[in-house]
C-alpha cells in the first residue's frame, strides 16, 4: 500500500505546486512522472533495505538465483525512477518500468497464492488491482509523450536540429 500512497501523494503535491505557479510542474505528466519516481525509489530501495528477505522469498522457485534477480530488479527500478525525472528519458524509463511491472507480476501471484504475505492488500485481487494502477500510470507517461511528439509541427518533428534549437524559417519563393 505504501507504493500507492507515495504515487498518489507525490503526484498531488506536484500538481498543487504546478497550480500554485511553478511552471515546470503544470503539465500533469510531469507531476505523474514525479509520483512514479517517488514510488519506484521506494520500491527499488526495498530490494536492498528492509524487505529484501521477503522479496527474495517471492521469487518463484523455478527461477534461478533469487537474490540476484531481486538485486537486478531493484537496480532497474531505481534507474527507471531516475529516468522518469529527465524529460528526454522519461518515456523510455516509463516503458521499461511498464515491462518490468509485467515481468515481475508472476512473483506477486506466487507470493499471494503461496500465502507468503499476510497483509490485507497482499492477497491476489488487491495485488492485481495495484499492478493495474501502476501499469496505467507508467503507460500514461508513455502515451502522453507519444501524443506530445505527434502534435509537434512537422518541421519540428522531422528537424535534424537538436531538440530545443530552432531552425530559421525556410525562404519563401518569390512570385513573378
Amino acid at each position: 500500500m505504501e507504493p500507492l500512497i507515495a504515487l498518489v501523494a507525490v503526484t498531488l503535491i506536484l500538481r498543487a505546486a504546478g497550480a500554485a505557479g511553478i511552471r515546470r510542474l503544470r503539465p500533469w505528466p510531469v507531476a505523474l512522472r514525479g509520483g512514479l519516481a517517488a514510488m519506484f525509489t521506494l520500491t527499488g530501495m526495498a530490494h536492498f533495505i528492509g524487505l529484501r528477505a521477503e522479496l527474495v522469498a517471492m521469487v518463484p522457485p523455478s527461477l534461478p538465483n533469487p537474490g540476484l534477480l531481486v538485486t537486478v530488479t531493484g537496480l532497474l527500478e531505481l534507474a527507471g525512477a531516475a529516468g522518469l525525472l529527465i524529460g528526454r528519458t522519461a518515456p523510455w524509463a516509463a516503458g521499461g518500468l511498464t515491462a518490468l511491472l509485467i515481468l515481475m507480476f508472476p512473483a506477486n501471484v506466487y507470493a499471494a497464492v503461496e500465502g507468503l504475505s499476510t497483509g490485507p492488500f497482499e492477497a491476489l485481487l488487491p495485488r492485481t488491482l495495484l499492478q493495474i494502477v501502476f501499469l496505467s500510470a507508467t503507460l500514461a507517461v508513455v502515451i502522453s509523450s507519444v501524443r506530445g511528439r505527434a502534435m509537434e509541427s512537422p518541421s519540428e518533428a522531422h528537424s535534424l536540429a537538436a531538440p530545443g534549437v530552432a531552425l530559421p524559417p525556410a525562404p519563401h519563393p518569390r512570385s513573378r
